[in-house]
């Protein structure tokens, strides 16, 4: 398949994906993650998407939950990828099942992007981009894992299109990861592949031809006026501080 069917009318290139591997290993170690990255990224390809991949173990990503933690901090550079990608995907291994600590970090430094909202709509960042989510590991954990990433991904703002996930974990039990269990033929794995891929591309290109007309503001507002008033609204916490910078 060189392309895939999808509105007449939808306009799908050129389109983005930004693959964000949350290994422990740093390169050039040889990455269970990123074999299976590859093979989503090539199912993107083909449908004439341009995908990169930032591996978070070769980058300084600090502790925190800041856009930028100053001199040093790796993160802003990634930030500007994701800010400028049409599809995020977080792809992290299982250890004692639960996601990476480099997954549960970056989650934490894509927090912040909640201030960087727009200012006539309060649309965050990550509005009118696609999110899924890649888990590896040779245990349990990989729906539990995927629940975690994919929520954090439409809390942001991103839009999750059905089947949004992939994952392989091979049998119960300590033994082979992907690569040496030849996972790439494992039928399972490849068929969530393909619909992630595919799936993906078709929202990113429904997004970029309809981006989300929601004003979170005006809606805020008129909810305001409904309800007890809270003990702090965010939005205008930040709204008084741009003002005043």
């Amino acid at each position: 398949m060189e392309g895939y069917p999808i509105t007449e009318g939808v306009t799908r290139m050129p389109l983005t994906a930004l693959f964000l591997n949350c290994t422990l290993k740093a390169s050039p170690a040889v990455s269970n993650t990123q074999a299976l990255i590859d093979k989503v990224a090539a199912l993107m390809e083909r449908q004439g998407v341009a995908a990169e991949t930032v591996r978070i173990a070769d980058e300084n990503v600090g502790t925190g939950i800041s856009s930028d933690l100053g001199e040093g901090d790796g993160w802003p550079p990634i930030l500007a990828k994701v800010r400028s990608c049409d599809i995020l995907v977080i792809a992290t291994p299982i250890w004692l099942g639960h996601m990476s600590s480099l997954c549960q970090r970056v989650i934490e430094r894509l927090d912040d992007t909640y201030a960087a909202y727009d200012t006539t709509t309060g649309q965050f960042p990550l509005y009118d981009k696609v999110g899924a989510v890649i888990v590896t590991g040779n245990e349990d954990g990989a729906q539990a894992t995927s629940c975690e990433v994919l929520y954090a991904l439409q809390s942001f703002g991103c839009t999750i299109p059905p089947n949004s996930d992939v994952y392989w974990v091979g049998d119960a039990g300590a033994g082979p990861s992907y690569i040496a269990a030849h996972a790439e033929r494992h039928y399972y794995t490849n068929k969530c592949a393909a619909w992630m891929a595919y799936n993906a591309v078709w929202m990113a290109g429904v997004l970029r031809d309809n981006p989300c007309t929601t004003n979170l503001l005006d809606l805020a507002a008129e909810q305001l006026a409904l309800s007890d008033p809270p003990k702090t609204d965010p939005h205008e916490e930040d709204r008084a501080r741009r003002m005043d910078a």
